[in-house]
């Protein structure tokens, strides 16, 4: 009964995220289905105007638990960024709404606009990744300088359809590559062993 109320539910949240992309009102962040798996989504997050991570395009890796909405979704950026609270190595999050502040209120497009919220307003003190926030706190210049870098190196549109035809120019067909791109975060080297069969 729990897992068909859960289906229910993404359905319904899935249908909500569609209709406010044809309205336009997608405020900035969009979903997809891996695999036509309901409990694990893609979700893109465009980069705040007047933050370093303005222009880029953050994928983020959603695992949707049994216990959901009781339990948080478990999201991890794919793309990587520079941030005090995302790890610059595994994308992990330090969000109390992912945590102990979750509710059953909440849904996938308000973990995703909190997500696009914390890139406006970093919280240091609160860190997932201390060498970043310390940079943050005592060098905040090298800290909007390499945040901007790495927006530019990672989370470019540019940089992923840079990406995209490289593959194609290897042989593979535009579709299974975008579709390997966005299975292992735009990682061009997984996706083309993941198209090789590897």
């Amino acid at each position: 009964m729990q897992q068909k109320t859960q289906t229910n539910r993404l359905n319904k949240e899935l249908q909500d995220f569609n209709e406010r992309q044809k309205k336009g009102e997608d405020s900035g962040i969009s979903i997809l289905l891996v695999d036509q798996n309901i409990t694990h989504w893609k979700g893109f997050i465009n980069g705040p105007s007047d933050t370093p991570y303005g222009n880029g395009y953050f994928q983020v890796d959603i695992v949707i638990p049994p216990e959901y909405p009781y339990k948080p979704p478990k999201m991890k950026f794919d793309t990587r960024i520079w941030h005090p609270n995302i790890s610059s190595q595994t994308g992990a999050i330090c969000l109390d709404i992912l945590k102990d502040e979750w509710s059953p209120a909440l849904s996938i497009r308000t973990a995703l606009l909190s997500l696009q919220a914390l890139l406006c307003d970093p919280q240091p003190d609160s860190p997932q990744d201390a060498v970043v926030a310390n940079q943050y706190k005592t060098q905040k210049d090298l800290f909007v300088k390499t945040a901007k870098e790495w927006t530019q190196n990672y989370a470019s549109k540019n940089k992923q359809e840079e990406k995209v035809q490289n593959l194609v120019n290897l042989g593979f067909e535009v579709g299974k590559v975008r579709e390997a791109l966005l299975r292992f975060g735009y990682d061009e080297e997984q996706a083309a062993n993941f198209l090789l069969g590897g």
